[in-house]
């Protein structure tokens, strides 16, 4: 069994954190926005527990998040830090792909970052995340720092409400 501090078992908080907003936001007529799930595929299932033991992936994820605000498209993708530095490997190339062609379609997509040594929630517009993916493809650095982020994507702490991202997608629309 996986112990609370597992890398199994890492970004689930979070993941925690994110489902309870979004019932909030649904609850309140603000938001619709689901967790996608990964298709897997069971090779092997405990019999006795019918848990299975044993998948593999049928395809790639494309972002952890998907839905609607006030009739806009919003896609995301939760991460988490314990470091003021993120690995860009920790992004891979199909889901930045899926997140350009959906903005193309009019929708809105973005990452949501935990910083955890901080204990603060961060709004990465898809912009600011394809321009440090450029960087990376034209042979820059591998990863972004806390500091070259723009501090008004901080997320602010609101009571009653857990992650509050809203608010950062409206700043996000202003800003384009």
């Amino acid at each position: 069994m996986a112990t609370w501090n597992s890398r199994g078992l890492r970004g689930s908080t979070l993941e925690d954190l994110i489902n309870r907003t979004n019932e909030k936001y649904a609850e309140n007529g603000l938001a619709l926005i689901q967790k996608v799930p990964t298709p897997i595929t069971p090779v092997q299932i405990d019999k006795a527990s019918r848990h299975i033991t044993l998948a593999y992936f049928e395809q790639k994820s494309t972002v952890d998040y998907i839905g609607a605000v006030q009739g806009l498209p919003v896609c995301f993708e939760a991460k988490e830090s314990a470091a003021d530095t993120y690995a860009l490997s920790n992004i891979h190339e199909h889901q930045v792909n899926f997140m350009r062609q959906f903005e193309k379609q009019g929708g809105v997509a973005f990452f949501l970052i935990f910083y955890s040594g901080r204990d603060l929630f961060y709004y990465l517009p898809y912009e600011l995340l394809r321009f440090f993916w450029d960087r990376m493809a034209e042979g820059g650095r591998k990863s972004f720092r806390f500091d070259e982020l723009n501090p008004e994507y901080v997320l602010p702490k609101k009571h009653g409400v857990l992650v509050p991202y809203l608010d950062m997608i409206q700043k996000d629309l202003d800003d384009r």
